[in-house]
């Protein structure tokens, strides 16, 4: 071989030694290769080579080298080649470089396909499509678009606006943005959709400066819109049910009240027009009356006869339910009674159409509720639901009104009565005048008790629905926030929905409390000892300027009430002293003893005479005229300025108050300021500590659900959420169905159901059935209000566990885990008693152990397998009979359950421990942590449900 510097340099290592030999020895690893070119030079041939590869040692070790190669044959004196020239040029370099540029190149390629977001490359005036990612393809309803113009592969875009944007972010060199921009795509042949995008057009410039072309990059954000749009929907339908409410509360003329309902369902449905016909028919037995006319003027039906009892027009004023057409025109009840076969001509176009009776509470039909749309398909089940609860209001507010009417009718009466009873008799005259006095007095006590009632009804059930609504809203934005992870933007505008979602809840249990359909949870409490602890809390809520004194009398009686609640009502009240004072004043906070005997009771009906707890909240505010005063507990009516106060504060806590037994007095004059005085009745029990609140990790399960809930929207969410939480779900529409599901003997773990269902199978009787049944099955209800069904006296039913609507995915996932682990230990207990029925102590004892359970079943089995351990077990089911116990004999292991009644087994444990720290302490529940302690070492978790091993493992981990 003989080679020049250049190739020196090539050779590496093997130069100079290369020098000279021969091409086979030099180079041995690619001999082969050489001997096949030393054969084509020689015989006269070439051969060339672009990027070869060969493995060559040139260091001591064997690498890749990629090279140019060019051989041709060198001819000697004798014209026959006599050697071969080899022109080298190593290009290893290069072929690591391109192989690394095409790697980055389809890495980009695969985040650019496989981004969440859409993305596409439009390029050319034509804006042809270049590349388009999976989502943007997806989202376009996987059309073949590449290589063509943007109007030829999308056609539907003409004339939306976007081609003149595109033009100019290319023309100016500006980027575009878009917000939740609408865009009508046709993602399926001949289906156009409306889609709402997130977007920006990004201009790619030339080395030049000049655009070449526009990067589009992008979200749809079509659900959340949605989601948004249907909140700001349900919210407006509530701000008109919440002003109709109020406007029938305070309105008792029978005309005016007629007017409002037609009006607020025209402007609840968007029908053209809507109308009240009373279920009077003319001297001929032929046509109904029209009443009220809302959307159009009267004159636009005053030409025309009215109405007759036509196959359409008839069955609404026989109660015979809904009529909803989405076309009446092709009705097969349409157009056969003569004589004009129809509407006649020149009527108001109407193809939309919507009927619903107005039933009293006696069960008269009164009349009929009628809207009409001249387009196809306008009123939805949204749109009948919320005509429905509008015909209730009607029934409702008639009532009331023709009530009112009917008594200034029978006063007026009374009047001319005693006119002439004061011409014969003046001492006779006085005792009639105080006979109607009384009268009159009791009279309006029962209109406004009825009043109040008729509107707790409505307001349960306005808060019942907007329950429902308002969980389908907060389940779905939840499941979204999980499908948008990382867009920031998308992310925020969820927490703002979830937001309003939340003020829509606590409207709804405002709506609650004040209709007295909200479970209380009463206990044994000191309200004085209550207040005091609320002292701290009251300061920072009211500011400096506000004086706070708290009175509270020697020997204070027990209250029977639900803690939580009269929290609420403080707070309420203190709140609306602090506004009726400006800011700056005097609060006096008063507590009491009180006895209302006879004349008192008999002075004010609704309270019964016994011994009473008496919490005042007395300000130096402005006061209120009497006037205002008799109104106060009315829902929706305030005194502060418009969007200061929502008018349920003082109503709420009149509700709550009520519904514990209690009574309500309020006192003032303009300039003297206030006093609320809230009566609650005594219980004679030791007062009881508040049970602390869930704590530990949100988890799920992989158990069978079954989801009976005949509210279609609410049904899908829940049953989403529950299988994003990894449990198995069924689902029915009523109870009917979802007993049909278990006689099938489907495997189900738990039932969830709605306590509110149509059907003649009311949820109480499912439960009752697959109790009697399927003992294993655990139940728990779910509601926007209770109903007496499971409600009695304000309380929950012993051994029912309801989760209240709207309630979040944390707050679901807690009450199922909860309710699973508690039945599930509860079973275990029943099987292993009658497996095993309890077993004499043994001789030998380990430890004494106290075990604290309310469950008796529990109790009585986690017992049996204590004495089966070796260990001396003493029994209690409550916090104070265990601390009685304690004084009286030595205790070595304390087990208790945390959800104890009266005081809690949190509050249990760190009494005995602060009293007795040598004692071991073993937390008993279905959570998945346990209360914090001193002496960590000496605690123990026992998570139910639980065993013989569970529990030898708990006390063998004690430092004992």
């Amino acid at each position: 071989m003989i080679y020049n510097d250049a190739y020196s340099v090539f050779a590496g290592g093997r130069h100079p030694q290369l020098l000279g030999s021969k091409v086979r020895e030099g180079w041995p690893e690619v001999a082969d290769f050489n001997d096949n070119v030393m054969k084509v030079g020689l015989a006269g041939g070439t051969l060339a080579y672009t990027d070869q590869e060969l493995m060559l040692q040139r260091s001591g070790q064997l690498e890749p080298v990629w090279m140019n190669l060019d051989y041709s044959p060198i001819i000697g004196e004798d014209g026959k080649p006599a050697a071969v020239m080899a022109i080298v040029v190593e290009t290893t370099l290069k072929v690591k470089a391109e192989r690394w540029l095409r790697g980055e190149s389809d890495r980009l390629k695969l985040m650019f396909g496989q981004a969440p977001g859409f993305m596409a490359v439009l390029t050319g005036d034509d804006h042809r499509f270049e590349m388009a990612n999976d989502a943007y393809l997806k989202l376009i309803g996987n059309r073949d678009i590449l290589g063509q113009p943007l109007l030829e592969a999308l056609p539907e875009l003409i004339g939306q606006g976007f081609v003149e944007v595109l033009m100019d972010v290319r023309e100016s060199g500006r980027a575009y943005v878009g917000t939740a921009t609408p865009v009508r795509l046709e993602r399926a042949p001949g289906v156009v959709e409306e889609r709402y995008l997130d977007f920006i057009y990004q201009p790619i410039r030339g080395e030049n400066g000049k655009a070449l072309g526009v990067f589009v990059q992008g979200n749809d954000v079509t659900e959340q819109k949605h989601a948004e749009l249907a909140l700001r929907r349900e919210t407006a339908v509530l701000s008109v049910l919440n002003k109709l409410g109020t406007d029938l509360a305070a309105e008792r003329n029978l005309d005016k009240v007629v007017q409002m309902i037609t009006d607020a369902g025209v402007a609840m449905t968007g029908a053209k027009f809507g109308a009240f016909f009373y279920n009077v028919l003319n001297e001929k037995g032929e046509s109904y009356m029209l009443y009220s006319l809302s959307g159009v003027p009267r004159e636009s039906f005053s030409s025309f006869p009215m109405p007759r009892a036509t196959a359409v027009f008839q069955p609404t004023f026989k109660g015979e339910g809904v009529i909803r057409s989405d076309d009446i025109l092709a009705d097969p009840r349409y157009g056969h009674s003569a004589p004009y076969r129809g509407m006649p001509s020149g009527h108001l176009p109407v193809r939309s159409y919507l009927a619903v009776p107005v039933v009293s509470r006696s069960g008269e039909v009164i009349g009929g509720l009628f809207f009409g749309h001249p387009r196809p398909g306008v009123f939805k089940q949204e749109h009948e639901d919320l005509v429905i609860s509008a015909a209730g209001l009607a029934a409702i507010g008639m009532d009331n009104a023709s009530l009112f009417q009917a008594l200034e009718r029978e006063l007026g009466e009374r009047k001319r009565a005693e006119e002439e009873l004061q011409r014969v008799n003046s001492s006779l005259e006085q005792r009639v005048a105080s006979e109607i006095a009384e009268r009159m007095r009791m009279e309006e006590t029962l209109r406004q008790s009825q009043k109040m009632e008729a509107l707790g009804q409505l307001t349960g059930g306005v808060a019942h629905d907007f329950n429902n609504l308002l969980q389908v809203v907060s389940g779905n934005l939840q499941l979204l926030a999980g499908d948008v992870q990382g867009n920031e933007r998308a992310q925020k505008r969820i927490e703002n929905a979830l937001s309003g979602v939340n003020r829509g809840s606590k409207l709804a249990s405002q709506l609650l409390a004040f209709g007295r359909r909200q479970p209380l949870e009463p206990k044994a409490v000191n309200i004085g000892r209550f207040v005091t602890g609320m002292e701290d809390m009251l300061r920072r809520t009211l500011g400096e300027a506000i004086e706070i004194e708290t009175i509270r009398s020697g020997g204070l009686w027990n209250a029977f009430v639900d803690p939580t609640q009269i929290e609420n009502a403080l707070l309420n009240l203190a709140i609306n002293s602090r506004d009726a004072m400006d800011g700056a004043g005097k609060l006096t906070i008063e507590v009491g003893n009180a006895s209302l005997d006879d004349t008192y009771c008999r002075q004010n009906d609704d309270v019964q005479p016994g011994q009473y707890v008496m919490l005042a909240v007395t300000d130096t505010g402005s006061g209120m005229e009497p006037a205002v005063l008799a109104q106060v507990f009315e829902p929706f009516f305030s005194t502060k300025p418009v969007d200061k106060g929502t008018g349920l504060g003082l109503s709420m806590v009149y509700g709550f108050v009520k519904q514990s037994g209690g009574h309500v007095k309020i006192y003032s004059e303009v300039g003297q300021g206030t006093t609320v005085k809230l009566y609650f009745p005594r219980i004679r029990q030791a007062e009881d500590v508040i049970v602390e609140g869930e704590f530990g990790p949100v988890t799920g399960g992989t158990e069978t659900i079954l989801v009976a809930e005949d509210d279609d929207q609410v049904r899908n969410t829940v049953v989403e959420l529950l299988g994003a939480l990894g449990y198995s779900v069924l689902k029915a529409k009523d109870a009917a169905g979802a007993l049909t599901i278990i006689e099938s003997g489907a495997t189900i773990d738990l039932l969830f159901t709605d306590v509110v269902m149509p059907g003649p199978l009311r949820s109480t009787e499912l439960v009752r059935q697959v109790r009697e049944r399927c003992p294993e099955i655990a139940v728990l209800f779910t509601s926007g209000y209770t109903e007496n069904s499971i409600v009695h006296g304000g309380r929950l039913d012993e051994g029912v566990e309801l989760l209240t609507k709207p309630y979040t995915r944390e707050a679901l996932a807690r009450k199922i885990r909860h309710v699973l682990n508690n039945h599930r230990q509860h079973i275990e207990a029943r099987r292993r008693l009658e497996r095993h029925p309890p077993a004499v102590r043994r001789e030998e004892v380990k430890h004494s152990v106290l075990l604290v359970e309310d469950d008796f079943l529990i109790r009585m089995s986690t017992a049996d397998i204590l004495s089966e351990l070796g260990h001396a077990v003493e029994e209690a089911g409550t916090a104070e009979q265990a601390l009685t116990i304690l004084d009286a004999k030595p205790i070595a292991i304390l087990i208790t359950d945390l959800g104890l009644p009266g005081m809690s087994g949190t509050e249990l444990a760190k009494e005995v421990r602060e009293r007795f720290p040598h004692i071991g302490i073993i937390f008993a529940t279905g959570q998945n942590e346990a209360p914090k302690l001193g002496d960590p070492a000496n605690t123990a978790l026992l998570r139910k449900p639980f065993g013989m091993p569970d529990i030898a493992k708990a006390i063998g981990s004690l430092n004992l």
